[in-house]
């Protein structure tokens, strides 16, 4: 039960970041949920879940980056 608790977190973690009104943070928290999922696959050895996860996490963290103006 417990890894399927880590799964509802993950699930959980996403569905609260569209709460945020913070674009930035909006992302770090579905890096965060990216984050748990990806555990999540390891667990069960799902690599396509892992592998998935780990494309969402990067793209979210990288958009949530400060940003240079005149850039």
């Amino acid at each position: 039960m417990r890894l399927e608790a880590l799964g509802w977190v993950a699930t959980a973690v996403f569905a609260s970041s569209y709460l945020f009104r913070g674009e930035a943070v909006l992302r770090r928290m579905q890096a965060a949920a990216a984050c748990l999922w990806m555990g999540y696959g390891i667990a069960i050895h799902a690599w396509p879940v892992v592998a998935a996860n780990a494309i969402v996490a990067t793209a979210a963290l990288w958009s949530s980056r400060p940003r240079r103006r005149g850039a």
